[in-house]
């Protein structure tokens, strides 16, 4: 059986640069005997990604335990520059790469104000752009100081993404980039699913730092920004949220 994915964006390499994260992806957990499967791309050109099929099941806390801990696996191989060799999306958005050896920066630029810069609303756009731009300093040493190395990540790691069957745990829609390690943990907060079996299993095998609680908000700003300019106004409110957050650092 294989799955079959239609290109319907506007984006003509969308399913290519799917691809290429998932076969990334697929190659480094299998070269480092990491326990964890992604499909294997069985063709792909602008308009279909073929894929090896998933039969899908409801996760055990045993497979829960085991996405944690693997995925800690994944994140303690160290990487010499954030970012990645070309750009690729988020969802249905283009994510901007390249390489980078400053963290802070890459994510204040290829990150948060890529995804300001493209809101619709004036008002609302030069709003966020005057905070971002006011705490631009600050955010960036901030992250800078408190980011160990660069890793591998899945890039939108929700519920979603993560597919079971009766034996594995599968990684799917990547969007894959060098980065801290843990914008994955919270983009699993973002919308829940994931329980405590994960979470402890990856502490006990990669513990997250002593600052992931300020740095969660800061990195899901990303995705509430991508959410609000994908769906709209239900984003806004969590824009928001942050950004008064951001400013008062």
């Amino acid at each position: 059986m294989t799955f079959i994915k239609i290109n319907n964006s506007r984006y003509k390499d969308q399913l290519i640069k799917e691809a290429e994260g998932l076969e990334l992806l697929r190659e480094t957990i299998e070269s480092n005997d990491i326990n964890l499967r992604v499909p294997r791309v069985l063709s792909v050109d602008d308009k279909r990604l073929e894929l090896e099929a998933i039969d899908s099941a409801s996760p055990s806390d045993k497979q829960m335990a085991q996405l944690g801990k693997e995925l800690a696996k994944l994140h303690s191989i160290k990487h010499e520059r954030y970012g990645f060799e070309t750009n690729n999306f988020i969802g249905l958005n283009p994510q901007l790469n390249g390489y980078s050896t400053n963290w802070g920066a890459f994510f204040y630029e290829k990150r948060l104000n890529y995804q300001v810069n493209m809101i619709d609303s004036t008002q609302v756009r030069e709003y966020f752009q005057t905070i971002l731009s006011e705490q631009k300093d600050v955010l960036i040493n901030c992250l800078n100081q408190h980011c160990e190395y660069p890793s591998l990540v899945h890039g939108d790691l929700w519920s979603g993404n993560v597919m079971f069957d009766k034996q594995d745990v599968w990684l799917i829609d990547p969007a894959v980039y060098f980065a801290d390690r843990e914008v994955d943990l919270a983009m699993t907060e973002m919308f829940g699913g994931f329980n405590h079996h994960f979470y402890d299993a990856y502490d006990e095998a990669l513990p997250r730092s002593r600052e992931y609680d300020f740095k969660k908000v800061i990195y899901n700003l990303y995705h509430y920004l991508n959410h609000y300019n994908l769906f709209g106004e239900g984003y806004l409110s969590a824009c928001q949220r942050v950004l008064k957050f951001i400013k008062q650092l």
